[in-house]
């Protein structure tokens, strides 16, 4: 059994959720980006609550660590390291791309073949993303990284295997994209997908230094 409490701030839609074995027992969602702060403490609180849960009681905090939107990745992160700080318990970090494409994969399993690579995509404003590629076992072929989208982005991976894309990023992809081998998953539950990844590391004991964690914005940060 292990009680796990799983933040993430990283993107447009904010989830702090509980999850049991990987199971999710209690959920609270906020599409609001601007107020993702204050909604996260109310939202552990309440997933608590719903549950008669003691705080205590968890064995560790999971929280995506990105990339994504640089002020939602300090909240999560400063947030997640005051919880373990405070009641002695582990941290575990999951990479915001690998969560969706997790998510990516599990949405596309009746669809995708072994040879499918799996893009996610974050909105980095203008025709700017940040990204990565995943091949069907969740391998990255693609580091992530920041790229800024033109008609020639992933040419060469098109030009020999079926992508599927997806997450805000997407949206303007598919404007410029003329591939046949490009399809677009348009609902991605991305919740489910970090509960089960950070169940993963939980029992393979893969934690972080709570010294040493930080985000990952991928491009570099400028604090004004």
């Amino acid at each position: 059994m292990s009680i796990i409490l799983n933040i993430d701030t990283s993107t447009e839609i904010a989830s702090v959720s509980i999850a049991d074995n990987g199971v999710i027992l209690a959920s609270v969602l906020n599409a609001i980006q601007k107020e993702h702060a204050s909604f996260l403490h109310n939202a552990v609180k309440d997933v608590f609550s719903s549950l008669s849960l003691n705080i205590n009681n968890i064995d560790a905090i999971a929280v995506t660590n990105g990339p994504g939107s640089y002020t939602g990745l300090r909240v999560g992160m400063a947030s997640a390291k005051g919880f373990c700080y405070a009641l002695n318990k582990p941290l575990i970090t999951v990479g915001t791309l690998n969560a969706m494409a997790t998510a990516g994969l599990h949405a596309a399993k009746e669809t995708a073949v072994q040879s499918t690579l799996f893009c996610p995509m974050i909105d980095a404003r203008r025709m700017e993303v940040y990204t990565a590629v995943f091949d069907s076992n969740m391998l990255e072929i693609l580091p992530a990284c920041a790229m800024v989208l033109d008609e020639n982005s992933f040419k060469e991976m098109l030009s020999k295997n079926k992508m599927l894309f997806f997450g805000s990023g997407a949206i303007k992809w598919s404007s410029i994209c003329t591939s046949e081998n490009a399809g677009i998953i348009n609902e991605l539950e991305i919740t489910t997908a970090i509960n089960q990844l950070s169940y993963k590391k939980f029992i393979n004991n893969d934690f972080t230094d709570l010294s040493y964690s930080e985000p990952l914005y991928v491009k570099e940060f400028f604090s004004p």
